[in-house]
């Protein structure tokens, strides 16, 4: 499977738009904010809904802030949230980060968060984002690394999903485990300046276990993930289903506890 065409995992339905709308740039792009100041500009890679891309527009205000996605229809539901916040000096366009349309050291800062997991090459994708980022500026990014999710109690229906998401995720040119290959990533793709981190997410009280295994319980059932595990015949409707009533019991469970791994850099260019 070629760079252009590596398949997003997860699709836009609903139940995903509601878990991406929920990130901020406090709880998803904390490694950057230090550096970030008035009068930058920044281009946010992948923007999806655009939580964090106004967020972070507003810690660079009066600078501008360029979002991309790779199609339209996902650039839409950034222009979306934008418009509903009455951003201002954000501006949107749509490029394939394997090969951005702007010209070499464009930005004072370029961000991707959850993006490198889902492209068919994340060093030619770096080099981009270093191509296109000033002498000096900054590169950062934040990934998933589902192998090191940890969660009680240990439902065999979550050791289930966790094995197909995996599995379908590479079958769509994808890399789920990206968090730990990220600082390897930038260092092929020329960065030398490297700062290498890690944070959590955590869902362990009754209205979070609620909102994620809720969340997850429907994605598994109608996000493009399903559709993949379905029709790659990697899982039947049953087995997602079954799946499906497992995050539902791990919500239930007064026990519950989840804590999401992710990879974190910030790279001088």
């Amino acid at each position: 499977m070629t760079a252009e065409h590596a398949v997003y995992t997860h699709g836009h339905h609903e139940s995903v738009l509601r878990s991406h709308r929920w990130r901020t740039a406090e709880n998803s792009a904390a490694h950057l904010l230090p550096h970030l100041r008035p009068g930058m500009s920044l281009l946010d890679v992948g923007c999806g809904p655009g939580t964090i891309t106004v967020d972070l527009a507003g810690r660079v205000a009066p600078g501008t802030t360029t979002a991309v996605e790779v199609t339209a229809e996902a650039l839409a539901l950034g222009r979306a949230e934008a418009g509903r916040r009455g951003a201002s000096g954000v501006e949107f366009a749509v490029s394939d980060v394997h090969a951005l349309d702007f010209p070499d050291d464009t930005f004072d800062v370029v961000h991707a968060h959850q993006v490198l997991q889902h492209v068919g090459d994340p060093v030619r994708a770096l080099r981009e984002m270093r191509r296109v980022c000033r002498p000096g500026g900054i590169v950062a990014v934040r990934d998933s690394d589902y192998a090191a999710f940890a969660w009680f109690p240990r439902l065999p229906e979550l050791d289930e999903w966790m094995d197909l998401y995996r599995r379908v995720a590479r079958a769509c040119g994808g890399e789920p485990d990206a968090g730990r290959r990220l600082l390897s990533w930038a260092r092929a793709a020329g960065f030398t300046d490297i700062t290498a981190t890690s944070s959590t997410w955590c869902f362990a009280t009754p209205e979070d276990r609620a909102w994620w295994g809720g969340m997850w319980a429907e994605r598994v059932l109608r996000s493009d993930m399903a559709r993949h595990a379905l029709s790659s015949g990697a899982a039947t409707e049953d087995d997602l289903r079954r799946l499906s009533e497992g995050w539902l019991r791990w919500a239930g469970d007064e026990d519950g506890w989840l804590s999401l791994l992710h990879g974190e850099l910030v790279c001088r260019a």
